[in-house]
């Protein structure tokens, strides 16, 4: 049973490592900004993929991929960790880590649209009705009328939600890249490479901004230290590999929906840890844009 829904499996521990990993880099982003974040995770992301790699495949870095497979999940890093997780991260602070998985669950239907410009796969009219229903579940979510007013308002900085629809546009065409990069290779050697462009890519960008002693300070503060190791864990660690996992051992659209789950997953641990305030709305459209995902793919 197990082996058998092996890719299911690696799809909902990926919703799970990819909740607590928000959580986590919700108060070290609030703390010491997204450059420094990302940075540091993925360095120690490097670390655990090249202990794992050794141990598992024989050889620490992923030197025996091909220049096709660097080519085009080094692409994937750029697109999925470097434009898409630095502003997914850059909205934590604006709208927060329950409502930036929100807005992520755009991105499963992103990858089907990338997936069927790039790699020829098919939409049809179920996979349109299901991105209305995410819309929906998002709209309801963000929009609030209060009472005595004709409009209804954002209840979030547009700013905010702008950060985190480009956060989804980056994680729904890294997928798609770092399928059509992957083929058969292993997974966390695949993750390894996009973690390395990742590395590359940030500490140009921080260097041409001049942000290194953000990143310098960040190791003295030790509560936004201990989210960045949790969330690296958690994050391009496991999180990340297992998507792989997921995307390799089962159909990308029952892998997708099962990680898009995340933003219900985040609700209770969200109200206890951060005391957020939820409303009734939100929770609806949490539910409703987790149901759409599935209509979108199943």
């Amino acid at each position: 049973m197990f082996q058998s829904h092996f890719g299911e499996f690696a799809a909902l521990m990926t919703a799970v490592f990819w909740t607590i990993t928000a959580l986590a880099f919700e108060g070290a982003t609030k703390r010491v900004g997204p450059f420094a974040v990302n940075l540091i995770r993925l360095l120690f992301a490097i670390v655990l993929l090249s202990i794992m790699s050794y141990f598992s495949r024989g050889i620490a870095f992923p030197v025996d991929a091909t220049t096709y497979m660097w080519f085009w999940l080094g692409l994937s890093g750029v697109v999925g960790f470097i434009i898409g997780d630095y502003f997914l991260f850059a909205s934590y602070p604006q709208i927060g880590s329950r409502m930036a998985m929100l807005m992520m669950t755009l991105a499963p239907p992103m990858a089907a649209f990338f997936g069927w410009i790039a790699l020829g796969e098919t939409m049809n009219l179920k996979g349109l009705a299901g991105m209305l229903l995410v819309l929906s579940g998002i709209g309801i979510a963000i929009w609030s009328k209060p009472s005595g007013e004709k409009k209804a308002k954002l209840k979030f900085p547009i700013k905010g939600l702008l950060f985190a629809f480009i956060g989804a546009l980056g994680q729904g065409g890294g997928i798609v890249l770092s399928k059509y990069g992957m083929g058969e290779y292993n997974a966390f050697a695949a993750t390894q490479i996009r973690v390395i462009v990742g590395i590359i890519g940030f500490a140009i960008i921080i260097t041409f901004l001049r942000r290194w002693r953000n990143v310098t300070a960040t190791f003295k503060n030790k509560l936004a230290l201990r989210g960045i190791v949790v969330g690296s864990i958690f994050g391009p660690f496991l999180g990340v590999s297992f998507s792989l996992l997921a995307v390799q051992n089962t159909n990308t659209g029952i892998a997708s929906t099962i990680m898009a789950i995340v933003p219900v997953l985040i609700i209770l641990p969200a109200v206890v840890l951060y005391k957020q305030k939820v409303s009734w709305a939100e929770v609806a459209g949490a539910f409703l844009s987790v149901l759409g995902v599935a209509m979108f793919f199943i």
